[in-house]
């Protein structure tokens, strides 16, 4: 159970309502009126909680669970114990988000304005919205309704945040423009300079670093993340992107909507990564490239040509999956058959 210190939760709701939440089917024979006051994992939950399972490798415990209800694929309904309620999904970890966002909403902006915020008169607030203490909004900043301030974010000058969307404490935003419902996490760092200069001996010169961050809505950007604006062209950041903590994306970057961006990965300067293309953790892309639509890029590879739309690559540089452990299962080959010749050797030493 979330820990009610930090945590506000929401309902009791009963099976039917969270059923009409998720997208589920309530089993047959279970009762639509059973109210449940929380979601737990299987092996902690008791009678008036929803668990789920969405993955065989937890049978036993969904087997053994005393939870009163539990969200699971049709194909799984057979292996519940006796008494447990179901709500069916053929995406169960999905129903569940969903039933779990019930229990727990987002906070609600309070539309209080602390004292001490520093507002500029310039700036716009619109109903509703909540600024914390040592806040900074620049002059001509546009904040949209029901959206929150955290303590001692900062929102530059012109900046425009779009509604219920949520800045955290000591995050910065300059030169950007955000969409409704964006959640940007603690100390990230959006619209900074790009890293864009002419290489010389005599000096490395600056290149004047002239667009924009460009954020769609429905966008989550973790914390201490770094995106920065366009030389000229913009950066942009596609409706519903997630992206997870410690992450550069370089200057003219797009990424198209649904991308993921896992933690601690880096992308270079005005690469282009199409619809729901997956950069997992520690990846880095050069730059100039396009990721295409729905590929996916492993954790710690090293990509630096193009990748092609649903394709799947990994390894520095990265290759297709099939011709990666191809050559991984070569080089362990050779490395056992060089390590028989050279024991042999010895031996005859």
């Amino acid at each position: 159970m979330a820990d009610p210190r930090f945590f506000d939760r929401a309902g009791p709701f009963t099976l039917a309502e969270l059923a009409s939440r998720s997208g589920a089917e309530v089993a047959s024979g279970a009762d639509p009126d059973l109210l449940l006051s929380d979601v737990a994992p299987l092996d902690q939950a008791g009678p008036g909680q929803l668990g789920f399972l969405d993955n065989r490798k937890y049978v036993e415990a969904f087997r053994a669970s005393k939870a009163g209800a539990c969200v699971v694929h049709p194909s799984l309904a057979d292996r519940a114990p006796a008494g447990m309620a179901l709500l069916l999904s053929p995406k169960p970890y999905r129903a569940y988000a969903l039933c779990a966002q019930a229990f727990y909403p987002l906070p609600v902006a309070s539309g209080a304005v602390s004292p001490a915020a520093h507002i500029d008169p310039t700036a716009r607030l619109g109903e509703g919205v909540e600024v914390a203490a040592g806040a900074v909004v620049e002059a001509g900043a546009e904040i949209g309704p029901r959206s929150r301030i955290a303590a001692n974010a900062v929102i530059g000058r012109n900046v425009r945040v779009g509604a219920d969307s949520v800045i955290g404490a000591c995050a910065s935003l300059s030169h950007c423009l955000v969409g409704d419902r964006v959640v940007i996490y603690p100390g990230a760092r959006i619209g900074q300079d790009g890293f864009g200069f002419a290489m010389d001996v005599a000096g490395h010169v600056r290149v004047p670093q002239l667009g924009r961050v460009i954020i769609d809505d429905d966008v989550e950007v973790g914390a201490n993340v770094t995106i920065d604006r366009g030389a000229g062209p913009d950066t942009v950041i596609g409706r519903g992107c997630m992206i997870d903590n410690l992450v550069q994306i370089g200057h003219n970057v797009t990424l198209g909507t649904g991308c993921v961006i896992v933690a601690q990965s880096g992308i270079s300067g005005s690469t282009r990564f199409d619809h729901h293309a997956v950069l997992a953790a520690q990846a880095g892309v050069a730059g100039h490239l396009t990721i295409g639509a729905g590929a996916r890029i492993a954790a710690q590879s090293g990509v630096m040509r193009d990748v092609p739309p649903m394709t799947e690559v990994l390894g520095t540089p990265a290759q297709p999956k099939r011709q990666y452990f191809r050559q991984v299962a070569m080089m362990a080959r050779l490395a056992r058959g060089r390590s028989g010749r050279g024991d042999e050797h010895d031996g005859n030493e």
